[in-house]
């Protein structure tokens, strides 16, 4: 599905109203425009294109397992945890700084996931440890590469911090990294502690974004 969407041929269109909007806003609209998957999302009533990236993700590694419990850490606007649920995952919380619309069958949480009460109450609402951690969680960006990658690292490492507390043996962790060569501490955290570690693109992410997902299997707690 995602190969079909990243490979059609597609006519370009243009922003009838761009005199309206500044020039950075003109090039945002125009490229929402021409985005194959934002449009399948609206068809499909996903909450954000993002949702094909975790769809690409669970089709390469079997993330969403039947039973699974899992939670969403940045979960708005909820197109993550739509998918979750939508491949069978028996319980899924989602947590945001931002309230998320009401989605069948999720709980969602308001609030800061590195607070005390809140990792409770995620707990809680889970009833249990978690099958599966997932982050695509982003700082808002300066511009700046080395400045935007250390901060996607800050919050992918609390991400992993959380998953370490949370997770079932067996488990799984997903985040999301900008490319930029600060990960390497990470990585070596992550072999320790996982059977199996990966880079992803998902096709789903654009061309031009420095982003990719780390995407870690079979945890093994600390004895």
């Amino acid at each position: 599905m995602t190969d079909d969407l990243s490979q059609g041929r597609r006519t370009t269109v243009r922003l009838k109203t761009a005199r309206k909007h500044k020039p950075s806003s003109q090039k945002w609209l125009t490229r929402q425009l021409n985005d194959p998957y934002v449009e399948a999302a609206k068809a499909k009533g996903y909450r954000s294109r993002a949702a094909f990236k975790l769809i690409e993700l669970d089709e390469k590694f079997s993330l969403i397992g039947k039973a699974s419990r899992v939670i969403d850490l940045g979960a708005a606007p909820g197109g993550w945890t739509q998918i979750a649920l939508d491949r069978g995952a028996a319980r899924v919380v989602g947590i945001d700084l931002l309230p998320i619309d009401a989605i069948p069958g999720a709980t969602l949480l308001e609030g800061d996931f590195q607070d005390e009460a809140m990792e409770a109450a995620l707990r809680a609402a889970l009833g249990g440890k978690a099958d599966l951690v997932l982050s695509d969680m982003a700082p808002n960006t300066t511009g700046h590469m080395a400045t935007d990658h250390l901060r996607i690292m800050g919050l992918a490492e609390l991400a992993l911090d959380f998953a370490f507390k949370t997770l079932e043996p067996g488990g799984g962790f997903v985040t999301k990294l900008f490319q930029g060569g600060a990960e390497g501490g990470m990585l070596a955290l992550l072999k320790r502690r996982f059977t199996l570690v990966r880079h992803a693109k998902p096709a789903a992410s654009r061309k031009d974004s420095r982003e990719l997902y780390l995407v870690a299997t079979g945890y093994r707690p600390e004895s």
